[in-house]
This record gives structure tokens, C-alpha cells and sequence, in this order.
């Protein structure tokens, strides 16, 4: 056990993606290599609790593990610990992990908040660091350097919960016309999601996506394909081959995602190279444009009409199941799952703050 890296995998989390979060966990630490990492296990309970989690990998997803979970853990922003406090009745043991795999979706865990807590205890983590994921879970900010970047993106309306909804209609009607998108700027896995195609849907869809953030982007409709590019890379980012999502409901909404087994996924997306190229391209630039180490996922469009390519948003951490687009587009291209975690726990332990 000895030489062994200690592999802190952390799951749940407090955001809407809680449940995703347990799928990708448990695919993640299924595919750590054993003989390499001694992995410890943290699960978030959806209202906040930390527990250490040591028994079947198979009770995560269903979330039993929480049934089983009874000491208390934390992290220490004490910097000479650089540890994880488990609590124990008037007992406390420390555990110090060479880098923790923070495998969280969505706000409290791809937001920077978890990035900065271990920042903190300058525990070494998985991904992007504090600004990175920070601006990337922002759709509003991400926009705004993805435009200072020269990429080309769908055009939006920022809406704001507390205002009136029925102020901005005119304002997106004019700009954006129907149908269009309707997403909470900080969520993920197409959580709060809605397409409007008239005016009494985009009210409905606007109070959806306010249950979830009280900042909403709209976006006019793109008719294009749906393809992601993952990027995987610290100083010098490389991005995979191009894939396409091929759902066959009207958009790739959190079903079509994780529950709809009739989605396909196109490795590669059949697509002119130039163009495959172009997103390839574009997709590390994104990355750059927020400061991004570690990994990403790259969403675009390409429209039908002229094979014109929009950037859709980027994810800094994106799924880990075993249906998900990023480990699959690296396996493509013969860096299997396992190998790509090796990689970004070798990336984890090399970024710069």
C-alpha cells in the first residue's frame, strides 16, 4: 500500500447533477487501476453533509451508500495538513491523499468553490483550477471570453431572475426570433433546459430555468448538427476527434442524455475534415480563452446550410459514464479509460495556480 498514490474520489455534491455525479464516480473508480492507486472514497449528501464512504463501489449509484456512511469528513484549509479530517465520535483521523478526483457535476463542484477549498489546504486536484471553472460553469462570462477569443457563437439575451420576464420578451423576440434556448447560466447535463417556440413557452421556460439560477441565457436556435470535442492538457491543451450526437427527440435535453438509450453517439461525426479541423481548433482556443488545465468538453454546432461552425458552451467537468462523450472520443483514438485517467491525474499533479 505503501507505494501507492492515495486517490481521493469525491461524489453527490449539493447541485441538480448530484445524481449524474454518482454515475460518473462510480464508472471513474471502477476504472482506477488498483495496483497503482489506493482510492478513498468522500460522498456529499444533496444538502451538503461529507461522509467517508468505504464500502461497494455498485451502492454509489443508487445512492445506498449514504445508508452506510456514518463517520463525518471534511477537508482542513489548514495548509500544514494538507488533509482530510474524518470525525470519528471525539475521535479525528487524517487522511492525506496525494490529489483528490473531485468527479462533481455542476455548482459547489465544477464551479470553483471545491476548486478553491483544496487550493486552500494545497491538496492537489483533478481538472481546472479556481477562474477556469469558474468562468466555464458561467455561461453568461464564458461568452464573453469566448467572444474576446474571435469564436464564433450562437446569439444571446441575458435575463435576470429578479426582473420582470415579461420585460425581455420583446428584447429576445426582436433579436433572437422563435424557436430558441432557454438555460440557467450555471448549470449542466442540460438541467433547466427548455426550447420555446412561441411566446407563452418562453414565459414557462423562463420560470423553469429560474428555479435553478437566478441568471438565465437565451440563445437563438442553431439548425445544425450537435457534435463535442474533448480537450485534455495543461500548458499545451491537444483536442480528440470530433463526435456527433444523434438524439431522437428534439433536442439533447437530460433524458436523451442519461436515461434515453435510443441517442447515438458518432465516433467520428461525419463531417468534411476541414471542418472537423476547424472545431478541433476551435475547441482548444475555448479552452485557452478561460484559462483551462486538465480536461474539457467542447460543445458546437455545424449548420446544415453551409457547415459554419458555433460554438455551444464548454464543460470543465463533464460525464464520466460509461455512455459518456469524453472518455469515448479519447478511446477513439486508442487512449482508453483507464489510461486517460492516468493522464489526468498526471495533469492534476503538475498544474501550475
Amino acid at each position: 500500500m505503501e507505494n501507492k498514490k492515495k486517490i481521493c474520489v469525491i461524489f453527490g455534491g449539493k447541485s441538480p447533477e448530484h445524481d449524474i455525479s454518482l454515475k460518473s464516480a462510480t464508472s471513474v473508480i471502477n476504472n482506477l487501476d488498483k495496483d497503482k492507486y489506493q482510492i478513498i472514497t468522500i460522498g456529499i449528501t444533496k444538502d451538503g453533509k461529507w461522509y467517508l464512504y468505504t464500502g461497494d463501489t455498485a451502492k454509489i449509484e443508487s445512492g445506498e451508500w449514504e445508508k452506510e456512511a456514518k463517520k463525518r469528513a471534511v477537508i482542513s484549509p489548514d495548509a500544514e495538513d494538507k488533509a482530510i479530517l474524518v470525525l470519528d465520535g471525539a475521535n479525528t483521523e487524517k487522511i492525506h491523499p496525494d490529489i483528490v478526483f473531485p468527479v462533481l457535476h455542476g455548482e459547489y463542484g465544477e464551479d470553483g468553490t471545491i476548486q478553491g477549498l483544496l487550493d486552500l489546504a494545497e491538496i492537489k486536484s483533478v481538472g481546472m483550477g479556481v477562474l477556469g471553472s469558474a468562468v466555464g460553469m458561467d455561461k453568461s462570462f464564458s461568452k464573453i471570453a469566448f467572444k474576446d477569443a474571435g469564436i464564433p457563437q450562437a446569439d444571446w439575451v441575458l435575463v435576470r431572475r429578479e426582473n420582470d420576464f415579461g420585460g425581455y420578451i420583446d428584447e429576445i423576440e426582436q433579436k433572437l426570433g422563435y424557436p430558441c434556448f432557454v438555460k440557467p447560466c450555471r448549470t449542466g447535463s442540460s438541467v433547466g433546459v427548455g426550447k420555446a417556440h412561441n411566446k407563452e413557452e418562453l414565459l414557462l421556460a423562463l420560470k423553469e430555468a429560474g428555479k435553478f439560477d437566478r441568471k438565465i441565457l437565451v440563445e437563438e436556435f442553431i439548425d445544425g448538427h450537435e457534435v463535442e470535442c474533448a480537450v485534455l492538457g495543461n500548458e499545451n491543451p491537444k483536442a480528440s476527434i470530433v463526435g456527433e450526437i444523434l438524439p431522437t427527440v428534439e433536442f439533447y435535453d437530460f433524458d436523451a442524455k442519461y436515461n434515453d438509450n435510443t441517442t447515438e453517439l458518432q465516433i467520428p461525426a461525419d463531417l468534411p475534415c476541414d471542418v472537423s479541423e476547424k472545431i478541433r481548433e476551435y475547441a482548444v482556443r475555448a479552452f485557452r480563452a478561460i484559462d483551462g488545465q486538465g480536461l474539457s468538453r467542447v460543445d458546437f454546432f455545424v449548420k446544415y446550410e453551409d457547415n459554419e461552425v458555433v460554438l455551444n458552451e464548454i464543460n470543465t467537468m463533464p460525464g464520466f459514464t460509461n455512455i459518456s462523450m469524453y472518455p469515448k472520443l479519447w478511446n477513439a483514438v486508442g487512449l482508453s479509460y483507464e489510461d486517460l485517467l492516468d493522464e489526468l491525474i498526471n495533469l492534476g499533479e503538475k498544474r501550475v495556480k
